[in-house]
């Protein structure tokens, strides 16, 4: 392709809505454009990329006997509302009506469409099991879209379904696409991590979420160095401290004016954090909106409550439950605005951290403004409608399967397996008949890769751009070569890049040809900003049958003979196309 008769503009100053490295590069490159909050067009050389990343994920998917489909974007509401989630998804799901008023949705996932499809369609046990996937585009209404790709209101996205007679079938297929993520995180050029995750809004039993490692994602996961722990956050269990051994003592009121943070009354009293009981309150909410109930939560006053887990707790979904305002819960439940423990609320459900009924003789809220209780104890003093681990696993924390110390990293959630089982099976009447013609729920696994954040996410990659701009592993850049050509319309320079163009592309070489009519400044910082991975320049050395060889990742440039960049060029090529890469 010859760079004058492209559709490419870069930019050089930083676009007003980028924040991150990737997304400012993505623009600046000319890779992606802007239409409105959330939402991007794709220019022709990134366009090509997002095609090399779907093909890999292709390859993978196909290799492991997935069969590509297409479903439609439009969902109508009853297959939702048969399996319980068309009130359940939330805000984010963009819900229109057709001229009939009929409901439907843009889907932002696609089991219930894919269920429907195998309901029909299957009825014994010798037609499983079967997978099944696509590659479309998905619409989730975020009420904060940023940083490009990686928090977008309309997203490129592969998701597949498997459908087994078994959990043992189910584990396989789970496996399968397991191993096949890690094929196509590696290829891409990620640096990644399987995690444990939370099921979220999928649901299901079990989830492995794909983190791609870097300073700016939105993911934050928790590792340990000495076994295989990893978990993001949200998920990752957390170790109780040690149950105290001591003699309960007797209940104390103190007056304890202003203190109305764990902080205030800790310093007030004299006592570690570690001694404290902190309450946060919340209030939760129907289908339709309307106040359902409040809900007190108590844990030890220097952790932090980890919302994912108390959602979970209550079986509720995560845009159902708010922060409530305490100082209109005194004559509700008994709150007091900065003072409420767990002993004194009425007409609320208290919900403990399973930490605290192990630990001895802790300070409280007293429910009673300028007060708190010293030597509060579980069962005696107060009891749990719910007990379970609503704790932040921190970094230096125990790790909870040997012990040793928690790091924590940052990252990009590029894709994630569930193992949904019959959630969406037994409700919406997906079934098979065995060998006795007796019928069974057909067991489900669902696996999704964000393509388009993929696409970003490369980026991000510490080793995949610098100060000049991107630098595309092979696998994915847009083109192998761009031809930088000094002088077009000098008769030497246009002979021999005419020559490389023609032999490299002959020779399955995808070559960019930048013959515009620009300063070589302007060439040579697009080309680095664009980040092909090699970079021949057609200058002066024309005449006698010399370029320049530059290879993005690197800075030193090489003069070869015109069959000798050719073939320098070629062997790379091949090497990455056999897997035997070049570029580490």
């Amino acid at each position: 392709m010859k760079l004058s008769q492209s559709f490419f503009k870069t930019l050089r100053e930083v676009p007003n809505e980028a924040e991150i490295p990737s997304h400012i590069l993505l623009l600046r490159a000319g890779m992606i454009r802007k239409t409105a909050a959330g939402l991007y067009s794709y220019m022709p050389m990134g366009f090509r990329t997002i095609k090399k990343i779907e093909n890999i994920v292709r390859e993978e998917m196909d290799a492991k006997g997935s069969q590509e489909i297409r479903t439609s974007v439009l969902q109508p509401s009853e297959l939702w509302e048969e399996s319980g989630r068309w009130n359940a998804y939330g805000p984010e799901m963009w819900r229109i009506k057709d001229r009939n008023g009929r409901d439907f949705c843009l889907g932002p996932t696609a089991e219930e469409i894919f269920t429907e499809m195998i309901r029909n369609d299957i009825t014994s046990y010798r037609q499983l099991p079967i997978s099944l996937y696509q590659i479309s585009n998905k619409f989730r209404d975020e009420a904060r879209p940023r940083f490009g790709m990686m928090r977008s209101r309309d997203f490129i996205m592969k998701d597949n379904y498997s459908f087994d007679k078994d959990e043992e079938g189910l584990d396989k297929s789970y496996m399968d696409m397991y191993d096949a993520y890690t094929n196509v995180f590696t290829r891409c050029g990620l640096t990644f991590r399987p995690v444990e995750a939370d099921t979220g809004a999928i649901g299901g039993s079990n989830s492995h979420e794909f983190t791609a490692l870097c300073e700016y994602g939105e993911s934050e996961i928790a590792y340990c160095t000495s076994c295989d722990m990893a978990a993001t956050v949200e998920k990752a269990d957390c170790v109780d401290a040690k149950a105290e051994e001591v003699e309960m003592l007797p209940l104390e009121k103190v007056h304890t004016p202003g203190t109305k943070t764990i902080e205030e009354v800790s310093s007030f009293l004299g006592i570690t954090e570690d001694r404290t009981i902190k309450a946060l309150l919340f209030v939760t909410y129907d289908d339709e909106g309307k106040e359902k109930e409040y809900v007190a939560c108590f844990i030890r006053g220097d952790r932090e409550l980890n919302m994912t887990k108390l959602v979970n707790a209550l079986d509720i979904p995560e845009h159902s439950i708010e922060f409530a305002d305490e100082e209109k819960l005194n004559e509700k439940i008994g709150a007091v605005a900065g003072f409420t423990g767990p002993m004194g609320l009425h007409d609320c459900k208290i919900v403990v951290d399973s930490e605290l009924p192990g630990l001895k003789n802790l300070c409280a809220g007293a429910c009673e403004e300028d007060h708190h209780v010293l030597n509060v104890n579980y069962e005696r003093d107060y009891k749990a409608d719910i007990l379970v681990d609503l704790k932040t696993l921190k970094e230096g924390d125990p790790c909870p399967v040997c012990g040793a110390p928690i790091k924590h990293a940052r990252g990009v959630e590029v894709g994630q397996v569930f193992k949904l089982g019959t959630k969406y099976s037994v409700p919406m009447g997906a079934t098979y008949k065995d060998e006795n013609q007796k019928d069974h729920p057909i067991v489900m696994g669902c696996y999704g890769i964000g393509i388009s954040r993929t696409f970003q996410a490369i980026i991000d990659m510490p080793e995949n751009h610098d100060e000049n701009g991107i630098i595309w592993p092979f696998s994915v850049a847009p083109y192998h070569v761009i031809l930088v050509e000094m002088k077009p319309g000098d008769e030497e320079q246009d002979k021999v890049s005419e020559e490389l163009y023609n032999e490299l592309t002959k020779k399955g070489v995808e070559v960019l040809w930048d013959d515009r009519k620009e300063r070589p400044g302007v060439k040579f910082k697009d080309a680095d900003l664009i980040g092909i991975p090699i970079q021949i320049t057609i200058g002066r050395g024309a005449a006698d049958g010399v370029v320049e060889y530059k290879l993005r990742r690197e800075s030193e440039k090489v003069e070869y003979k015109v069959e000798d960049a050719i073939a320098k060029a070629v062997e790379i090529v091949n090497l990455e196309k056999d897997g035997r890469h070049f570029f580490k």
